[in-house]
């Protein structure tokens, strides 16, 4: 192996093992040898001369695990993301470019996407994800062969002020864009040729459209105040506008079921509307103390998250209105995106703290350390469909991909009074308090321990299986050297 493959070696440790080696000495023996890849050069030393530590039975690691994955050849903040259905991620950025990127591994798939002469304020994929689009500060939207990276026709103009979102309708026939020129435009996705007139009505800028689950009607929220229905075929209005906020809407969102929608706005409230009459759903959801400026459904529709300027995520009974639990927090500054998970257990959330944080949809409760990478405010954040990695867009001009998984919490149950409960850094202690030993977060859960000496680790993840029968521990750590090895 060579001296650069042994640095390497050493980096992936010191950032695998960052917890128990920042905080106990003893536990960079004790607590890393168990979890060393077999690949690793540090592992053959670990088990020849630390023989009286915890030892693997199965489910060791054969090499490292991937570390987040950083893109960052935007020269702008990625201030949009975009999941397709056949693994690719958009992010388009504030420097005018739109990237693709393989979901897994994370390299850049084909040519940078230019073209736009403003800012990249939305985009999103086609249903069948072979088109992507995007809605920018040059007044345009542009269709892409997501395969290629090249335009498909002419940039799509009529819009006389930025575009700020942009959609699909479900079956891809048709694009949504709503505008700072107060309107919203319907194309023809195939053509690019506008279909029918603007829809007038909003006196503020459109910052967000959305379309039924059924393709029938188009949702937008305006700095107007008011939240808007129309007709996604005749481009009328349906009813009259959804009036109430007394402040900007700044997200609205369709109910899984399609009864319902949302709104959240600098009022502070979320509202609840019926999708059909357009009649208010009982009384504001009040709590937030700041503007609201993300709102989402749980996939069961049972519960509505929000994300505010206030620093903190809540939690709402989507039937009743009233507030599930207590405020979310431990976010630092404003939050200006949330999600969940497309199993509904976990929320994100990201702020301008820099941080994404996962949660517990039913507890509440933060699920392992927050997420750490981002050099500046994190403003989007979203889940792969199928719930294993999360991405986050920065303006630091960077995005950010996550396992997950490897947040899973710690759940440890135990019947030996040795064993003390763990703290969310997965730390194991003895009944005192003291630091026993030190489990990965993609071991945690599912986590038994009947005894201390034998303790099989199982999770959706990983499944490892530990041996503690000669393991030195405590005041008696330093036996578990062998002195007799050179």
């Amino acid at each position: 192996m060579s001296l650069l493959e042994r640095i390497q070696d050493v980096c992936h440790f010191i950032i695998f093992f960052h917890t128990p080696i920042s905080i106990s000495t003893p536990h960079t023996y004790i607590s890393t040898r168990p979890f060393l890849p077999s690949e690793s050069p540090l592992s053959i030393i670990f088990s020849t001369q630390f023989t009286k530590g915890i030892k693997v039975q199965k489910g060791g690691l054969l090499s490292w695990p991937a570390l987040p994955l950083e893109w960052n050849e935007h020269n702008g903040g990625g201030d949009c993301i975009s999941y397709s259905p056949n693994g690719h991620i958009v992010a388009g950025s504030d420097d005018e470019t739109i990237r693709v990127r393989d979901a897994e591994t994370g390299p850049a798939v084909g040519k940078l996407l230019e073209g736009h002469p403003g800012y990249v304020w939305s985009v999103s994929y086609s249903p069948d994800g072979q088109h992507i689009i995007s809605g920018s500060s040059d007044k345009t939207i542009r269709i892409w062969n997501a395969v290629t990276g090249s335009p498909v026709g002419k940039p799509l103009e009529g819009h006389t002020d930025y575009v700020r979102s942009v959609a699909y309708s479900p079956d891809g026939q048709y694009i949504f864009s709503g505008s700072d020129d107060n309107t919203i435009r319907i194309w023809n996705a195939e053509t690019g040729s506008v279909v029918g007139d603007p829809l007038r009505g909003h006196s503020r800028p459109v910052v967000s459209v959305a379309c039924s689950h059924d393709g029938r009607h188009i949702l937008s929220g305006s700095f107007d105040k008011t939240v808007r229905i129309w007709n996604a075929k005749t481009g009328f209005p349906v009813g009259k506008p959804l009036e109430g906020h007394a402040d900007y809407v700044r997200s609205v969102a369709y109910s899984p079921d399609r009864w319902h929608i949302i709104s959240g706005s600098s009022d502070k409230t979320i509202r609840i509307w019926n999708a059909m009459t357009g009649s208010a759903v009982g009384k504001p959801l009040e709590g937030h103390t700041r503007p609201v400026v993300s709102v989402a459904y749980s996939p069961d529709g049972r519960n509505i998250i929000s994300g505010s300027l206030d620093k903190t995520i809540r939690i709402w009974n989507a039937v009743t209105g009233s507030a599930v639990g207590k405020p979310l927090e431990g976010h630092t500054r404003p939050v200006v995106s949330v999600a969940y998970s497309p199993d509904g257990r976990h929320i994100i959330s990201g702020s301008y703290d820099k941080t994404i944080r996962i949660w517990n949809a039913e507890t509440g409760s933060m699920v392992g350390q927050p997420l750490e990478g981002h050099a500046h405010s994190v403003v989007s954040v979203a889940y792969s469909p199928n719930g294993r990695h999360i991405i986050s867009g920065s303006s630091d001009r960077a995005i950010h991909m996550w396992e997950s998984c490897s947040q899973i919490p710690i759940q440890f149950t135990s019947t030996d009074d040795q064993s003390g409960q763990p703290d969310p850094d997965g730390w194991v202690r003895d009944a005192v308090g003291g630091l026993l030993y030190w489990v990965p977060q993609d071991c945690r859960a599912g986590l038994q321990s009947p005894s201390f000496l034998t303790i099989p680790l199982t999770s959706p993840v990983r499944s490892v299986s530990l041996q503690f029968g000669e393991f030195a521990f405590g005041t008696s750590w330093t036996q578990s050297f062998d002195t007799a090895q050179p």
